[in-house]
């Protein structure tokens, strides 16, 4: 082996070094210092099957729903170093209004995606596009400032079934106070009229005009209340 360099120092190996050396734990290093943890970037292949979800985006602006999927992949599957990691996202619709910016958004999406890093800044990013026009009320009476908005928020609650995002809920002590709010509301609008409590009468049983029990049905080919006694046949 011919040396160019100026040596500046050396060493001895011994037997007991070689010993020390094997007991000792191998360092887990990057993929860039020749490890084996495959780590996420963009010049990962696709592999041949991938595994993930699709949600169903109805919105009152559109007449066609739209479905959203996001394929995973799992990195060092089998492996102590176990991750799955999203790799690409989809958006199918039947609405074709919105074509090029869908195609647009997703390949942008995927690209965030197989880059790899911390890509759950993308949540807060679509979160906060509000449309000009105005937003919508979900079924569930929650505001949306706009469809892309909506889809940040698929993103986030994918992002948190994998694992990579924390759900960022209230805490116990907000949880017990929300709960000691929702129980003294319910208390204070309770249903106090005769549909509160069937008493025990047949499913399906009707109001009375004269005790307003729900408990009028047909006996003896009459109608009779089971509470009271009135019946339309005296």
């Amino acid at each position: 082996m011919k040396i160019d360099k100026k040596i500046v120092g050396y060493s001895v190996k011994k037997p007991e070094d070689k010993e020390d050396k094997a007991a000792r734990p191998t360092p887990v290093r990057s993929e860039d210092e020749g490890s084996n943890v495959i780590r996420m970037h963009e010049k990962l292949e696709r592999p041949e099957m991938l595994i993930g979800s699709t949600y169903k985006v109805k919105t009152p602006v559109s007449d066609h729903a739209m479905y959203v999927t996001i394929n995973d992949i799992i990195l060092n599957e089998g492996t102590e170093f176990e991750q799955r990691r999203p790799f690409e996202i989809f958006i199918n619709s039947k609405n074709l209004d919105h074509y090029q910016w869908i195609v647009a958004l997703t390949r942008i999406i995927s690209a965030v995606f197989r880059k790899g890093g911390d890509v759950t800044f993308l949540v807060e990013e679509l979160k906060a596009v509000f449309d000009p026009r105005g937003g919508y009320w979900q079924p569930g009476g929650k505001f949306m400032p706009s469809i892309i908005a909506e889809l940040g928020y698929i993103v986030e609650k994918h992002l948190q079934t994998i694992g990579l995002l924390k759900d960022a809920g209230p805490d116990e002590h907000q949880q017990a106070l929300i709960d000691e709010k929702r129980a003294e509301f319910e208390a204070a609008n309770a249903q106090q009229d005769a549909f509160a409590d069937d008493g025990g009468y047949p499913e399906g049983a009707q109001l009375c005009a004269k005790c307003s029990t729900a408990a009028v049905g047909m006996m003896d080919g009459c109608m009779t209340c089971l509470a009271c006694g009135d019946s339309k046949c005296g």
